[in-house]
């Protein structure tokens, strides 16, 4: 019966954008081509302002998952991924609860379910985007005008579609890897060389010093009589980046590249090469980032709504029960939870915030973690990569498990054993990473 909710959406096929299929395998030398000039194209458009914008004070629904949703304020690249991102958590939710049902293994399927998810992204860009003119982000939208109004969906809109097709090329096998997983990857490193080396000056109660936390750490080293406390300040200043961050990012980083190294190897053998044996590795991250970016889509959503709810019915009850939020003092209009659900989700930001709302960094571990686990385990259902999908794929091409009956059933149940679990903890494990990594700031 699933299957058919999905037949409703063919007739609007022909209209949607579409990056054709690559014909056998793509060289190296030309993927790594296409994968460089999507990325430039990204960078590109994460550097065009809009235009129309009156003003970049008004709240920034966005500014606690920035980094996570790749994308930049004022800029085209204001969603960022997050249309992608919102869509593959709707779709995986109704898959999940069989309310669509795809078999991965038929490929018109398949692209059916690619092509809703699209199509789903599509509408929720353009939610999105009336939803940042309606909320003054970018000014009153009585000083806007209908003109400017129109003209910055209109950029929002052709902005997220070119983020839909470069993702849709590089997944065709023209790049070389996730659209997502790089866009997310060179919107962090991006950031992070900002904040290690920006020479950009700051004026505060502190006096003037530079925004970069490695160029401050020499300035104030340098330039300070009292050597430790220009050390004390360099490591542990606030509101700006700071050399804890930066240490803490190498060894979160230095994990990650350890963690990637733990797998189980399953002895397989081929029936049609006889004495041929080889290895089946399930990797402790048996679904990368997912679990993490699915999360953050999550999260993102409920804060853009929440604070658009919040600026317009700011005394309803259910709307403080969904998130109270207050304007940061010198934030350029960000806003800060200070009650209800989004309080609670939002991740302390320091270890003296954990220690003065344990209940809170208690909520948010406990939340974290679970999410982290149920996408992960959901996910499998959906990418094609679960026991049973598995078990189909090892099956038709006649490999087994040694040591065990050569029958799809005993091959599956096998597989049983360790994805489902690699899939949850890798998850959980992913999602104490992203835990360490917010306490340290």
């Amino acid at each position: 019966a699933g299957i058919k909710y999905l037949n409703l959406i063919r007739p609007l096929l022909s209209i949607l954008p579409e990056v054709p299929q690559s014909d056998g395998r793509v060289p190296f030398r030309e993927r790594f081509l296409y994968t460089t000039a999507a990325l430039f194209i990204f960078l590109v458009c994460a550097q065009l302002p809009l235009y129309g914008v009156k003003t970049k004070t008004g709240s920034d629904p966005f500014y606690w998952v920035r980094t996570v949703m790749a994308s930049n304020r004022g800029t085209c690249m204001e969603l960022g991924i997050s249309p992608i991102l919102t869509s593959s958590l709707i779709v995986q939710v109704l898959v999940s609860a069989k309310i669509l049902s795809v078999d991965q293994s038929v490929k018109a399927e398949r692209e059916l379910m690619n092509n809703a998810q699209k199509l789903l992204g599509i509408f929720i860009t353009i939610v999105e985007a009336v939803a940042c003119v309606v909320s003054g982000m970018y000014g009153p939208p009585r000083a806007l005008g209908a003109f400017n109004s129109i003209l910055i969906i209109a950029q929002l809109f052709v902005s997220g579609i070119i983020v839909l097709c470069l993702d849709e090329l590089l997944q065709k096998g023209y790049g070389l890897g996730s659209g997502t997983s790089l866009f997310i990857a060179i919107n962090s490193c991006e950031t992070i060389i900002w904040r290690i080396f920006s020479p950009k000056t700051i004026h505060g109660a502190r006096g003037s010093e530079f925004e970069g936390a490695l160029i401050s750490f020499f300035h104030l080293f340098f330039t300070r009589s009292d050597k430790l406390r220009a050390l004390k300040q360099a490591f542990y200043r606030t509101n700006l980046p700071n050399m804890t961050n930066l240490l803490a990012t190498i060894v979160i980083f230095l994990l990650v590249i350890y963690l990637q190294g733990f797998r189980i190897d399953l002895p397989v053998r081929n029936k049609r090469a006889r004495g041929h044996q080889g290895i089946y590795p399930i990797k402790l991250f048996y679904t990368s980032n997912m679990p993490i970016i699915l999360h953050s889509a999550l999260v993102s959503n409920l804060y853009f709504f929440s604070q658009i709810l919040s600026l317009r019915f700011a005394s309803n009850f259910l709307v403080q029960l969904l998130g109270r939020w207050q304007q940061v003092e010198g934030g350029q209009g960000n806003m800060i939870p200070v009650g209800g659900l989004a309080y609670y989700i939002s991740p302390p930001t320091s270890l003296s915030e954990v220690a003065s709302s344990p209940f809170r960094a208690l909520f948010y571990v406990t939340f974290v973690l679970s999410t982290c686990a149920l996408f992960s385990k959901t996910w499998i259902e959906v990418s094609g990569s679960s026991a049973s999908d598995v078990a189909k794929q090892l099956n038709n091409q006649q490999i087994f498990i040694q040591g065990h009956r050569d029958t799809p059933a005993a091959l599956k149940k096998e597989l049983n054993r360790y994805i489902p679990v690699a899939a949850a903890f890798g998850g959980m494990c992913i999602g104490a990473l992203t835990i360490v990594a917010d306490f340290m700031g």
